[in-house]
């Protein structure tokens, strides 16, 4: 009889250690719902950081589409491109710069037109074209971007004046630019931004030559 009541007192003393350990598993293992709750949570968390970060590089960073053929062979048709917003915050366009900025012209669905196009002249510079090729400040430049390696037609000395650029694309035979009076010279404070990387086609993934 003592032998038997020493196991049940032995059972009796070793349940509520086997109470212990159902507490400690429901702790290593909590249940499936909250798990679901935390991992939503912690989605959400990662989505709206990464949206907030999206947004902020937007401030910086500006996504574009080329449409047409004036930036030929630099840039082509659907080429997408990163702009740079904050280039000229703190500096200035310097010559061969590719940019991108609002004109006058008029889109087909009647909206006005942004364009891309490269810096040659910047304020002051005199530019002429003669010969097939662009003279800055008395000197012909060298273009090895430009299609066809000559630039037509002619033009008559003029100078950059202050706060504007003279600005032309790269298919010198196919660019509506600096060179035409519905463009004429271009305000600083129109440009986008500078374009400086193309993303695709990943073919010619990678920055935007000078």
């Amino acid at each position: 009889m003592t032998k038997i009541v020493g196991n049940d007192m032995n059972e009796k003393q070793m349940s509520p250690a086997a109470g212990d350990d159902a507490l400690n598993d429901n702790k290593a293992n909590p249940p499936k719902e909250k798990l679901i709750s935390r991992n939503v949570l912690l989605w959400a968390r990662d989505i709206g950081i990464a949206l907030v970060v999206a947004l902020i590089l937007m401030q910086f960073v500006k996504p574009c589409i080329v449409r047409e053929h004036s930036m030929e062979d630099t840039l082509y048709p659907d080429d997408y491109i990163f702009v740079s917003r904050q280039a000229y915050f703190f500096g200035e366009p310097e010559r061969g710069d590719v940019v991108v900025f609002h004109s006058e012209l008029m889109g087909e669905n009647g909206v006005t037109k942004n364009l891309i196009k490269r810096v040659v002249g910047i304020p002051g510079d005199t530019v002429e074209i003669k010969g097939g090729s662009v003279y800055v400040n008395g000197e012909a430049i060298k273009e090895p971007y430009i299609k066809e390696g000559f630039t037509s037609g002619e033009m008559e000395k003029v100078t950059v004046p202050d706060e504007m650029l003279f600005l032309m694309g790269d298919n010198r035979q196919r660019s509506k630019d600096s060179r035409d009076p519905d463009v004429g010279f271009v305000p600083k404070k129109q440009l986008i931004g500078k374009a400086f990387f193309r993303v695709y086609p990943f073919d010619g993934f990678g920055f935007i030559s000078k």
